[in-house]
């Protein structure tokens, strides 16, 4: 078990940034992200990572993207696509520097590009990779969202002594950096609490699909979610941990990139 009380540190201090590496060419209905939700009203969907860094070294993924040449990707539609690792380049770092990836949930445009960052050590909830390299792929599972190819990179990065197995939820795994878990996105997805200096900024990842879930407090279709309640029941948890509302961060909604310092077309400063 991850010994997490060694890395309790107060007043940790980060930038964060959120990179997009792909977005669809035309937006899509809300009822598509939000049970109940309205079929007029559209959302512009992008495909987005973020980024963690300090000034000793430390170079922090939440999720890692996609390769253009995977199969889910060119199925989905991806538009205006370029490579993750060519992306962080526009945060003036290279694939080289990143030190560690944390991983919100194993879909496919969230890990697929973890071997882009060939020195970063991965970290994963324990029961998301359990079920992710097994059971769901049984008669029994939900491979839904899952790439094959991605089961295999993780397993020998795991091989490799490259992956730790967070075990539950409120974990410290770097100091000011926790994750949290309980929104059942996937089996056991977390998202990320980041204390920057006196701020706190939540990486929901996909434990919030668009603003209107967050904003009308509603769960994703039954397709979003092993657990709607829970999804619910995290995105009011997140309310009580980031300091303003606007440091509650969705996955895929392109007005995230309206609400922060611009960098460039494909990089904002959150913090």
């Amino acid at each position: 078990m991850l010994n997490i009380s060694l890395h309790a540190q107060q007043n940790a201090s980060y930038e964060i940034y959120a990179l997009k590496y792909a977005q669809l060419k035309q937006a899509t209905p809300i009822s598509q992200w939000v049970l109940n939700g309205p079929e007029k009203d559209s959302v512009d969907i992008v495909f987005v990572f973020w980024l963690i860094k300090d000034n000793k070294g430390k170079n922090i993924l939440v999720d890692a993207g996609c390769s253009a040449d995977l199969q889910n990707a060119i199925d989905f539609g991806l538009y205006k696509f370029t490579r993750p690792d060519s992306v962080l380049m526009q945060a003036g770092l290279k694939a080289a520097d990143i030190t560690d990836i944390i991983i919100s949930h194993p879909h496919w445009d969230h890990i697929d590009g973890i071997n882009l960052f060939p020195n970063a050590h991965t970290w994963i909830q324990k029961e998301d990779y359990n079920y992710f390299v097994g059971q769901a792929w049984q008669k029994d599972g939900n491979p839904g969202g899952f790439a094959g190819r991605d089961v295999l990179q993780l397993v020998n990065l795991n091989i490799a002594g490259k992956v730790t197995l967070v075990d539950g939820d409120n974990k410290e795994i770097f100091p000011g950096i926790k994750v949290f878990t309980g929104s059942r996105h996937t089996y056991n997805s977390q998202y990320v609490l980041v204390q920057s200096g006196a701020d706190k900024v939540v990486i929901a990842s996909d434990n919030i699909w668009v603003y209107y879930n967050l904003e009308k407090m509603l769960p994703p279709p039954p397709y979003g979610t092993f657990d709607a309640k829970g999804y619910v029941a995290g995105m009011q948890r997140m309310k009580t941990m980031a300091s303003k509302i606007d440091y509650i961060i969705p996955a895929h909604d392109a007005r995230v990139f309206a609400k922060f310092s611009k960098i460039s077309e494909a990089v904002i400063r959150i913090k």
